[in-house]
């Protein structure tokens, strides 16, 4: 068994401690013997974000991937994810690694992989990857071709990935009435690789772009991490209300996550993105499709579901599960809490520069402010409301308690919040549903050593009074 586990969206770890350019290659090494087994014959993407040294590190799992025999298509600098994704179709690539760790704090670098449709690899796909990661002592297993070298003989090429990407998205949405309507946006891009993406997508009109945080900056000023939620966002939600936004873009630090903010500056939580996403599409779009939904997202899915006579799929927590899953049935959205989503004729895979777009459209085309669009949807299923609480886990002692008392709850006499559950889910975690519809889940993350406690009730006065109970369950 390797020493080196893939979490929820690849490997993840600390610079200089764990993540180390030894431990890349060996990474690089199992992948590269996974893409032998898949017996697929093209090229392998390779990209970066603007974490420290990520362009280094990428440098080095080019060079594993062409020792082994591979042509390596390089990107010339810090690229959004969905970028990556994207340039595994256009090229006819076989599959791609993306040297990022996405929202992690600063401290930490990761290593994604994706198969030849740009979407994450399945669970048994990524046990397979680790199963051929070679011992940390047995170098010889690591084949390699220093980059200088596999450059000049074109082994190792860079390429252009914006040009193709860009093509595909005026496939999907018509940005000339957004570039037009006069708007003026903010987008936080979270010192991040969507720098500049928005603005060249939407320049040139009567629209306005305000970008912040849009330098290169792997200490991550003003936020704890580039994770599009609170507290995180506040400074650019400041900027909004300081300028007079009509609304906030955000993107995460690797851009495959959306986050958003209304015309008050107030950030709107991922739930509710996605709920607006998929009355979007459902509503103004006029597409059906299923809807591919992890179980720590929104119930306001499987009630748009019901309207729109649509089916709504759940599955675990992470794009391993949502991206095959999309694939399967075909679906027309996928998503997680995160604030990751993807749509049907683009990727099985997140992208928060069209989820953004997409948003911006629905404004356009309705006339309306954000809030009022969120009223929309409300109307159609009833308010609802969420939040999140995340708990370091500073031991394994710490996290072999929380389980055991999660395996001793008993659900016939437990009330959350005032709301009795009358439903156990322990499909990833353990969901709680309660009468009102609403629920609570306690899961542990995937990506780091967190306990995440999450609600979504219908009962404004409940989501405060349903998280502390969710930490007594847990005796934290």
């Amino acid at each position: 068994m390797s020493d080196i586990k893939f979490g929820t969206d690849g490997w993840r770890g600390r610079i200089a401690d764990d993540y180390t350019y030894a431990n890349v290659r060996r990474v690089a090494q199992g992948f590269a013997s996974y893409l032998k087994t898949t017996g697929r014959e093209g090229p392998v993407v390779v990209g970066h974000d603007r974490r420290f040294s990520a362009e280094h590190f990428a440098a080095a799992a080019s060079e594993v991937l062409a020792g082994n025999g591979f042509s390596v298509l390089l990107t010339p600098g810090p690229t959004p994810t969905p970028v990556i994704s994207f340039s595994v179709r256009a090229n006819g690539a076989i599959g791609a690694v993306n040297i990022t760790a996405s929202h992690n704090p600063p401290e930490d670098c990761g290593f994604k992989v994706r198969d030849h449709n740009g979407g994450a690899i399945d669970p048994d796909g990524l046990k397979a990857i680790e199963a051929l990661i070679p011992d940390a002592q047995d170098t010889a297993a690591i084949r390699r071709i220093p980059f200088e070298k596999a450059l000049a003989d074109g082994t190792i090429a860079y390429f252009d990935p914006k040009p193709p990407y860009l093509a595909h998205l005026r496939n999907l949405i018509e940005v000339e009435p957004i570039r037009n309507a006069g708007l003026k946006i903010v987008v936080d891009n979270m010192w991040g690789n969507g720098a500049g993406w928005l603005s060249e997508i939407l320049g040139g009109g009567r629209t306005e772009v305000i970008e912040v945080h849009a330098e290169r900056n792997p200490i991550f000023p003003e936020m704890s991490r580039p994770e599009p939620i609170p507290p995180n966002v506040d400074a650019g939600l400041a900027v909004a209300r300081s300028v007079g936004a009509d609304c906030v873009c955000i993107l995460d630090g690797d851009a495959d996550r959306c986050g958003f903010g209304d015309e008050r500056g107030a950030f709107v939580d991922q739930l509710r993105v996605y709920a607006l996403l998929a009355y979007y599409l459902l509503e103004v779009r006029g597409l059906r499709g299923p809807i591919v939904k992890t179980l720590s997202t929104t119930s306001m899915l499987d009630k748009l579901g019901k309207l729109y006579d649509v089916p709504v799929i759940n599955t675990g927590v992470g794009f391993k599960y949502v991206a095959p899953a999309m694939l399967k049935h075909d679906a027309l959205i996928g998503g997680e809490e995160s604030g990751g989503y993807a749509f049907r004729g683009h990727l099985p895979e997140r992208d928060g520069i069209l989820s953004n777009l997409y948003l911006l459209d629905f404004m356009v085309r309705t006339g309306k402010k954000p809030t009022e669009l969120i009223q929309m949807v409300f109307e159609k299923v009833g308010a609802h409301y969420y939040d999140r609480i995340d708990i370091r886990l500073t031991d394994n002692a710490m996290k072999e308690e929380a389980r055991r008392r999660l395996a001793a709850v008993d659900v016939s006499t437990l009330t959350l919040g005032g709301h009795r559950v009358t439903e156990l889910i322990t499909l990833d975690g353990y969901k709680f549903v309660m009468e009102d519809g609403g629920w609570l889940l306690i899961r542990f993350s995937g990506t780091e050593p967190l306990l995440r406690i999450y609600t979504e009730t219908t009962d404004p006065q409940a989501v405060r009074a349903i998280l502390a109970d969710g930490r007594k369950l847990v005796g934290v």
